[in-house]
């Protein structure tokens, strides 16, 4: 294992961007022995930091094709790299479970015929007498929840997740270069990347993990990837009411596709929803907040503290996200609009598995 190790290790890999599937590639590529650069211009502020980590595998409701075999060996993998991080970070964790919940009956239905269909991925129908739905009726002035929830699926904290990856790649010394490659080309077997402060770096493989930023630099007239923003936003809310208790909704849960994360008793984050631009929309508190019929008095955008947003790809034409090897040496890794941080591992162990391929 340690000879194969020293032979990869001659063998350099520039991973361009710095999000969850950047590092995440970064990580994996390292323990196999690769030699790594990693470079982005915003390895700090990227989409990743933007999101809210809730990991959707189990609740899934296609059981078949890519996208769900994705999902599959993430849910495998997942435990196994939260074990080995926890050496960074003792902390860190998945928090469990995760709650789906609708306000529409045809909905409710098809998520009971779901569980039904599924009786082994520890899913459990909530119905109006849950004492889960009664808390959440009752803080958001309703009485139509349904839904279900997942003992298998929960929440990282991607903020979290990130700084503890960032400790790992320090601790392995892996190069990290704070500009953006305006340019690759390919010259005897090997390839230049063109930093915008016009250093050049060689590698034997580029991965392209920069989103949108990773069709500037493909060849479009050899390769037909075609990549759109999609944009997802969220808002915390800072409450005053002091008969009103955060805290007594579960962790994180999601209404109508509308993600809901209590913070502590006062404070709560709500997000997010996809916009096909690159400009965040101004009306984001009512589309948050359309499943209400009649808002709670500290439901107001008033009580708005912050708001943020992030740009993600998705594929146009093809499924998300697009893992795959464009000539010998250049592999994209893109279009996670929805799912990076669940997938990201299965993506890394897609990556580790064909880059063999590419120096052979």
């Amino acid at each position: 294992m340690e000879g194969s190790k020293k032979n990869l290790k001659k063998h350099h890999i520039l991973i361009i961007g710095s999000g969850i599937i950047g590092k995440f590639n970064a990580l994996e590529l390292s323990e196999q022995g690769f030699q790594i650069t990693i470079a982005d211009p915003q390895k700090i502020k990227n989409s990743s930091s933007a999101a809210l980590g809730l990991l959707v595998g189990h609740m899934y409701q296609k059981t078949k094709g890519r996208s769900w075999e994705l999902r599959k060996t993430s849910n495998k993998l997942w435990p196994k790299w939260i074990k080995f991080l926890q050496q960074y970070n003792k902390n860190l964790n998945i928090e469990k479970p995760l709650i789906q919940l609708t306000t529409d009956q045809s909905k409710f239905e098809k998520l009971s015929k779901f569980i039904s269909h599924h009786p082994t991925r520890d899913l459990r129908i909530l119905g109006l007498d849950s004492t889960i739905i009664q808390n959440i009726n009752k803080i958001f002035n309703m009485d139509n929840l349904r839904g279900i929830i997942s003992y298998q699926d929960g929440r990282i904290d991607p903020i979290s997740l990130l700084k503890t990856i960032n400790i790992y790649l320090e601790n392995k010394n892996i190069n990290s270069i704070n500009e953006k490659i305006i340019k690759i080309r390919k010259s005897n077997n090997q390839w230049i990347s063109t930093c915008s402060n016009k250093l050049e770096i060689k590698s034997d493989v580029i991965i392209l993990c920069n989103s949108l930023d990773a069709i500037k630099l493909i060849d479009l007239d050899s390769h037909d990837i075609k990549l759109k923003p999609v944009l997802g936003q969220a808002i915390e809310l800072s409450i005053k009411e002091k008969e009103i208790n955060l805290l007594s909704l579960p962790k994180h849960f999601s209404i109508n596709g509308k993600n809901f994360l209590p913070k502590d008793k006062n404070k709560i984050i709500i997000g997010s929803s996809d916009e096909y631009e690159i400009e965040p929309r101004e009306n984001i508190f009512e589309e948050l907040t359309d499943f209400l019929e009649n808002k709670p008095l500290w439901l107001n955008k008033n009580n708005i503290t912050n708001k943020w947003f992030g740009i993600r790809s998705r594929p146009e034409g093809e499924p998300s996200p697009i893992l795959k090897s464009l000539e010998k040496g250049l592999i994209l890794c893109s279009g996670f609009y929805k799912n990076g941080i669940l997938l990201a591992p299965a993506c890394s162990n897609w990556i580790s598995t064909e880059i063999k391929k590419h120096i052979l």
